[in-house]
């Protein structure tokens, strides 16, 4: 499997309950984050999404929630077509509310495997992509600007 580590972190102008809620309200996400196409929450613990973004073809996962710590931390584990780890993180300071998204994870189909030595900085590039059509979005959703993407 091709492993990869992306981290990712939107500086909005909005308070740090606003951004949690949306971030944890994952079923609402293909609403307002370009690139989901579908999102249902299973259970409280558990989501099953599909993502899409300039790159053809739709990348499915589930992410079942191991630790929940409001407003602050959402951590949990994907498997599907990634596998691996990935924790959300708020911060509110002095310029806006801070969220980071770090993922640890491998691809799992074959094809990804196969293309990942040469492939790995359009998927990163991709990546990239899809995480700041959701800074972009939430700021839209919240009303707020989009200080900072990364």
């Amino acid at each position: 499997m091709a492993a990869y580590r992306f981290l990712t972190t939107w500086l909005l102008d909005a308070p740090r309950e606003a951004v949690w809620d949306a971030i944890y309200d994952a079923k609402h996400w293909p609403e307002w984050w370009r690139g989901v196409e579908r999102t249902e929450v299973l259970h409280d613990r558990l989501w099953r999404s599909s993502w899409r973004s300039v790159l053809p073809y739709t990348l499915e996962f589930e992410f079942e929630i191991l630790r929940l710590d409001r407003p602050n931390v959402l951590e949990g584990r994907a498997r599907g077509e990634l596998a691996g780890d990935g924790i959300w993180r708020v911060y509110e300071g002095e310029l806006g509310t801070a969220s980071t998204w770090e993922w640890r994870v491998e691809t799992t189909q074959r094809w990804m495997n196969a293309f990942g030595p040469l492939a790995r900085p359009v998927f990163a590039w991709n990546h990239h992509r899809i995480m700041c059509w959701g800074g972009e979005g939430l700021a839209r959703h919240l009303g707020a600007r989009l200080l900072a993407t990364d």
